[in-house]
């Protein structure tokens, strides 16, 4: 029987891009949880393991050496520096998770996802938005998991970041999370049944 997602022999991916205390994260992980052909591309990182979280879960922590080797031997699919740290995406992981039939969400910022338009790479690209930069202000202090001077600077990174959506195939304002799940859910739907291919 047809399944809603799930009936490809080979997965799409996804780039959801979003400022930092959007959501992103929250709706790719209930979206993996209510499909378990969607999985989420766990990013290589330089900067410091923050409370809770774990290697190899939140993403894998590298040192600025071991990162850098990996760039040199072509193992990203995309790679960016942002605020003085690595980030990026693993090229082995996500073709094997295609070749299983799942579909693989890179959540990525917009550098990592411009690089990929750049080079015409076969995605589907997602943007989310905060429902204001005041809003996101208020979201980024209640996480307190950073300085006001770093607010300031991711308040002013995002400003620049949502400029950039005229880049995406889709644009998605997470006013409630409900509707923007919503939303999400059926961009994924629709394109797993599209029939011109062109995005991937």
């Amino acid at each position: 029987m047809q399944k809603l997602i799930g009936n490809l022999r080979k997965g799409f991916v996804f780039i959801l891009s979003a400022p930092a205390g959007t959501g992103k994260t929250t709706l790719v992980r209930m979206l993996s949880q209510e499909f378990p052909c969607v999985v989420e591309s766990i990013s290589c990182t330089t900067r410091p393991v923050r409370l809770g979280e774990e290697n190899g879960k939140d993403y894998h922590f590298l040192t600025k050496e071991e990162f850098e080797t990996n760039i040199r031997h072509g193992d990203f699919l995309e790679y960016a520096e942002v605020f003085g740290y690595y980030y990026g995406t693993s090229r082995s992981f996500v073709i094997k998770q295609q070749e299983m039939g799942k579909h693989v969400f890179l959540v990525i910022d917009t550098q990592g996802a411009m690089k990929l338009r750049k080079v015409d790479f076969p995605g589907i690209f997602i943007f989310l938005s905060p429902p204001s930069l005041e809003e996101l202000k208020e979201r980024l202090i209640k996480r307190q998991t950073e300085s006001v001077e770093a607010i300031e600077k991711r308040l002013s990174w995002a400003k620049d970041e949502m400029q950039k959506v005229v880049h995406y195939d889709y644009h998605i304002v997470n006013d409630n999370l409900t509707a923007a799940y919503a939303i999400l859910r059926s961009i994924v739907i629709a394109e797993e049944h599209r029939v011109n291919l062109r995005s991937h």
